[in-house]
């Protein structure tokens, strides 16, 4: 990259922009080093005629440096990713490309990043922004980072302390996507990348491609720029998957003896056993995708005004075909015996009982045998959609010496296409009286000592006279076994958020206080999310118009008519053999299904929640001869509007809209002390809430009188609130490096959680139906609770300390870490950690970078975390198991303009695994394989 001294002034401003858009204000101070030539610790450069010429030698040393650059002249505690370090390792979206930064931790599906917890916070408490305009996710206010690619990003800004010019709706922080712009470069640029690799597990192939082209021309009417950029990525893999859901047994009260005490909970009444109700795989064969195109325009008529459009259209497509086996060990729960066992030594089951929680067999809820019970196949196909529309516009004027004027208007359509084409199931025949059909079910023995892997056996099963059940022949795959169809569901459902933003913001430089730089904005939001839904769901059992289309079809009624003479071949032995489905064989039943049936409106699931935003913020930053104090307040006026049906009983639904509305106020404080130019400290005071999802803001309610129960949304739900201080202390050093230590606090109250209450509203009483009292099932506003921690960074390389150290001088580590711990209260009383708080995030990356070769290996670790709320009946609350990835990347630069590289994402092979309550319950264990990729990167 190369600036002339006429482009200095384009960088500087630049610099400024993107200082403003982490929480400073836009004329934040210019680097003295933006009129210097760079370090050594930024990449090799030399002057030539005015101009700094960056070589480009050492690539992860100077994005280093153009991030640090930002953090250290931001207003407020931020952490930045600069361009050139995103995609330095294999980070294909933007999640993945944060998890980097510290503090930052990410929940993973399929192996991929997609939602951020910033320091142990709840994953709904992280915002979106594209250039500081806050952004709907598809999913809602759970923003998904999966769905952008980071190819799109000039740099990437994690405001962990906002100031009052951003949007009170953040609790944890913001991530601000800072897109591109022609008035980066200096003229013409072009920039490309093309890579392949392949993914062991499944052995299917990856690929990815960007590219960006820009350029800038001087014409009679000011400065005009151009840039245009794309972006692909594709990634076919395998997924081995295991997943068992437990219950404790109401009629499991036979004497606890010898009773592993890992299996056990105390509910009050006494010991009670967690058995394996459901023990299921699941094998995933599914392409991603992920693409991007992005358009700007920039124009500067002259050097006080400034104007600029752009837009960037981002989708996420997941094609995913999944074979279900499912082995339903309760189905026969009714029929448990509660009587004493008879003798210490295990025997076969009671007549007509399957062995289903029953001690006397010998069964314990981690190995056993089961007789007769039901094994289901399910076959799937999923094809979700996410994309993200976001079109701005935008003014920076300059008008006078001391006063500007900002003004954005932006307008972004979200998507989320929640398609599913087909599920189609096949189960085993009916029990039958006194167990007269079991000898056509199965009889599984199963093993789940093993939390990394459930292991179980089938059998034929046999039946004596009197009905009792034991165990026959092995049955080495399902189709052994009679099964038919009885289902088939497709269904097609489709969530869109339409937004619309318009902002201006005023800048005046005063004498108020010495040297103060006011500011002061207003801003309207309106953004409505519509739901749809409709499927086709009918019975496939002999007789029915579906198994009469099937024939007339040429298909049976059976599994082996959708399945392929593909074998299953990845690294999961189950216990049983299978072929995979075959999808055209599959698509033929859900074609006969829809010669036959309509897709028909699921009015349950529809619902349009609009949302409008009045806010205005006053804020100033003093300075002094040691630093600024930035301190401010926004409000904010929140009108929700939801429309949605009401279901009572059986009669027909009713469509209702619930109006409310709230003001809030969210004052900070900031206090940045440069207590030497390589040293820096932060004190900031900040404010935020966190509004409910717009699928619990809905007004849809099921109301059923004979039980007195309500269930639904809860547009009466009110924001999570919460107030932080953050202390952090930074070292930027002369010749490179850098170093971090921080604590933070945050006090919440009114946290949202799954619970019951009493209902509360009387717009449904009538006479003798007090549903207002009625227990109401919903998310809550719980109790208060608290988030605090520490947080340590480091980045430093051998030449850092300056000389000429020869080839040791290319070794480097960056490496961070954060330690968490929270308290909540939940509506029943229960104090737990917030869902996303691990204790321990860490990321530790050494890496060498010299003589054109850049090399690095990072470690990314975070301990165990609460993933939601369950109850004894279930096992007890879900969590995550502790989650650890190792990637490298390798780079050599051929010429300053071309450089090849080799990569490798999740080399361990780590799994993704939760359980419920105890560790030795298994909820669902998930494995991914490992990634390579190789390619070529081009930059003029």
């Amino acid at each position: 990259m190369i600036f002339s001294s006429s482009a200095r002034g384009t960088a500087a401003l630049r610099l400024a922009l993107l200082a403003s858009l982490a929480g400073s204000p836009a004329m934040a101070q210019v680097m003295a080093a933006a009129d210097q030539t760079t370090n050594a610790s930024a990449g090799e450069s030399t002057t030539q005629d005015g101009e700094i010429v960056v070589v480009g030698s050492r690539p992860i040393a100077e994005s280093l440096a153009a991030a640090l650059a930002v953090q250290k002249n931001s207003d407020s505690l931020v952490s930045v990713l600069a361009a050139d370090a995103i995609g330095r390792l294999p980070d294909q979206n933007i999640a993945q490309a944060v998890s980097r930064l510290p503090g930052i931790s990410v929940q993973r599906d399929q192996g991929q990043a997609r939602y951020i917890n910033i320091r142990g916070a709840p994953l709904q408490w992280t915002t979106l922004s594209f250039d500081g305009i806050y952004v709907i996710s598809p999913e809602g206010r759970d923003a998904r980072f999966d769905s952008l690619p980071s190819a799109i990003a000039g740099q990437v800004i994690v405001n962990k302390a906002v100031t009052a010019d951003l949007n009170g709706e953040t609790i944890a922080g913001n991530v601000n996507i800072v897109t591109r712009s022609a008035f980066d470069y200096k003229g013409m640029h072009v920039q490309a990348k093309a890579g392949a690799g392949f993914n062991d597990l499944g052995n299917g192939a990856e690929y990815e491609a960007s590219a960006v082209l820009s350029n800038r021309w001087e014409t009679g009417i000011g400065d005009i720029g151009v840039l245009v950029s794309g972006s692909y990525y594709q990634r076919t893999m395998g997924t081995d998957n295991f997943e068992i859901d437990w219950e404790t047994v109401g009629q499991d009260v036979r004497p606890v003896t010898g009773a592993d005490p890992n299996t056990l909970f105390d509910d009050g009444t006494g010991p009670r056993r967690v058995w394996a109700r459901e023990i299921e795989n699941k094998f995933y064969r599914l392409t991603r995708k992920n693409w991007s195109v992005t358009g700007r325009l920039d124009w500067q008529p002259d050097a006080d005004n400034k104007l600029f459009a752009y837009s960037v259209y981002s989708i996420f497509l997941d094609d995913e075909l999944r074979d279900n086996f499912r082995v339903d060990g309760d189905d026969r729960q009714g029929n448990v015996p509660s009587a004493a066992c008879v003798g210490s030594a295990p025997q076969l089951p009671a007549p007509g009982t399957t062995g289903y929680a029953d001690v006397c067999t010998g069964n314990t809820p981690l190995r056993g045998t089961v007789y007769g019970v039901d094994y289901d196949a399910r076959y799937r196909r999923n094809q979700p959609r996410q994309s993200i529309l976001t079109n701005t516009i935008g003014g920076d004027h300059t008008l006078s010496d001391d006063i500007t004027l900002r003004w954005r208007g932006n307008y972004t359509r979200s998507k989320d296409d929640r398609t599913t084409p087909y599920v189609i199931t096949y189960q085993s025949p009916g029990f039958g009286s006194g167990g007269s059909g079991a000898v056509n079910r199965v009889t599984v023995d199963y093993d789940l000592t093993n939390p990394q892997g459930s292991q179980v056996a089938l059998f034929r099963t046999l039946r004596a006279s009197n009905g009792q059940l034991s165990k026959g022949a092995a049955a080495a795959s399902y189709l052994d076994l009679p099964n038919s169809l009885t289902n088939i569901n497709s269904v097609q459902a489709v969530d869109i958020t339409n937004a619309y933003t318009a902002k201006a913001e005023l800048f005046w430089k005063t004498r108020l206080f010495g040297d103060t730089l006011l500011r002061f904005g207003a801003q309207y939001d309106d953004r409505t999310k519509t739901a749809n839904e409709s499927q086709i769901d009918l019975s496939g059992a002999t007789g029915t118009p579906l198994a009469n289309a099937l024939t007339a079809a040429g298909l049976t009624n059976t599994a082996s008519s959708i399945l392929s003479s593909e074998a299953y071949r990845q690294t999961l032995r189950p216990g049983y053999s299978f072929n995979l489905m075959d999808d055209a064989l599959a698509t033929r039943v859900l074609t006969a299904a829809q010669g036959i049936a309509a897709y028909t409106p699921v009015q349950e699931e529809f619902y349009r929640v609009k949302e409008s935003v009045w806010s205005g913020y006053a804020m100033a930053t003093t300075r002094f001869d040691g630093g600024n104090i930035v301190y401010g307040a926004r409000i904010e006026h929140v009108r929700n509007s939801g429309t949605a049906f009401v279901f009572i009983n059986n009669d027909p639904p009713l469509l209702t809209t619930v109006n409310t509305s709230s003001t809030l106020v969210f004052p900070s404080a900031h206090l940045n002390w440069n207590v030497s130019d390589e040293h820096k400290l932060r004190l900031g005071f900040t404010t935020g809430a966190a509004r409910p999802d717009y699928t619990v803001a809905r007004p849809s309610f099921n109301i059923d009188d004979g039980d007195e129960a309500i269930s639904g949304g809860n547009p009466f739900a009110v924001p999570e609130r919460a107030r932080g201080v953050d202390l952090y202390w930074e070292y930027y050093g002369r010749n490179g490096g850098f170093a971090s230590v921080g604590v933070f606090y945050k006090d919440v109250s009114r946290a949202l959680f799954e619970a019951s209450r009493q209902f509360g509203d009387t717009r449904f009483d009538t006479a003798g139906l007090p549903r207002s009292q009625y227990d109401y099932s919903t998310t809550v506003n719980g109790g208060d609770g608290y988030i605090w921690g520490a947080e340590a960074a480091l980045q430093l390389q051998v030449d850092n300390f300056g000389g000429d150290h020869g080839f040791i001088g290319g070794f480097g580590i960056i490496a961070n870490a954060t330690y968490n711990k929270s308290r909540v209260t939940t509506p029943d009383g229960r104090r737990i950690t917030f869902p996303g708080t691990s204790r321990w995030v860490y990321n530790v990356g050494p890496y060498f970078e010299k003589y054109g070769v850049s090399a690095r290996v990072v470690y990314q670790k975070r301990t165990e975390w609460l993933s939601e709320l369950g109850d004894g009946s279930t096992g007890g609350d879900i969590f995550w198991d502790t989650d650890g990835e190792l990637d490298a990347s390798i780079r050599y630069a051929i010429t300053p303009n071309i450089e090849v590289y080799a990569e490798g994402g999740n080399l361990l092979n780590g799994p993704g695994r939760r359980y419920a309550g105890n560790k030795v319950r298994t909820l669902e264990f998930e494995k991914f394989g490992r990634r390579f990729q190789a390619g070529v990167r081009v930059t003029y």
